[in-house]
């Protein structure tokens, strides 16, 4: 599972995957669940294949949602289930699938699994090469049907990495299972020169690229500690009233 991630610059993102500049509203280059992040699709009203960049909550809200705001999380979907998930098996069918653009993503490293650690070291992940990640991804939109306003969406995809060398030593293990049974969660990046067959695409040729990266496309290493947080004002106390003036004596 993924909760954090860094977003590369506009710039960079309309550079990289060729999609022009529009008016996308602006986002925090660290990104969390709940939070706006930019993601790359077939652009829906083109009769033929572009791509688009969106932004919308990071958070698929699916059709049978009651409002935009979900009470469960919808950030990360396993790839394993998207066929009978029911928020995600009609984006899946559809061919809603999009590029998630991340210079960077972040997961917890607990230690071996024969010793885990008492708690976690963060570890942040980059491409070896210096590009940018393009992490499988899909969208939806959710209307309102009381007003008709739309609300963008979408989801990262994991696979289970318990076999892999490197992502399959993240997450905190569960000492009750085996080490091959822990279903530790990728993401799943989708290589440049398969943007194309990921997003456009048959649901068949899209399935052939849910695998895990090979080791040496990771550059690993220690995530540099979160800035200090500015300490919240203290409210002001509120100052006690006055007593009123006393009414002056007639005698």
């Amino acid at each position: 599972m993924c909760n954090r991630y860094e977003s590369p610059e506009i710039k960079e993102i309309e550079r990289f995957w060729h999609v022009g500049a529009r008016q996308a509203p602006p986002w925090a280059r660290d990104i969390f669940p709940r939070a706006p992040g930019p993601f790359i699709r077939r652009r829906r009203d083109a009769t033929g294949y572009e791509r688009e960049l969106v932004v919308g909550q990071w958070g698929l809200i699916p059709w049978f949602a009651k409002e935009p705001k979900l009470t469960y999380p919808t950030n990360n979907a396993r790839s394993e289930e998207l066929a009978e998930k029911a928020s995600y098996k009609d984006p899946w069918k559809r061919g809603q699938r999009c590029i998630i653009p991340a210079a960077s993503f972040d997961e917890p490293y607990w230690g071996p699994y024969e010793q885990p650690f008492p708690g976690c070291e963060w570890w942040r992940f980059r491409r070896a090469d210096g590009q940018p990640w393009g992490l499988a991804g899909l969208w939806n939109v959710w209307t309102n049907k009381a007003t008709g306003d739309e609300f963008e969406s979408y989801t990262m995809l994991t696979l289970n990495a318990d076999a892999h060398p490197l992502m399959g030593r993240m997450h905190k293990p569960d000492p009750r299972l085996r080490q091959d049974q822990q279903d530790k969660r990728s993401v799943i990046p989708i290589e440049a020169g398969d943007f194309d067959q990921w997003l456009e695409g048959t649901v068949d040729q899209a399935q052939l690229l849910l695998k895990l990266a090979p080791v040496e496309v990771f550059d690993a290493a220690l995530a540099p500690p979160d800035p200090p947080r500015e300490p919240k004002p203290k409210p002001a106390r509120a100052q006690p009233k006055a007593p009123p003036p006393e009414e002056p004596s007639l005698f």
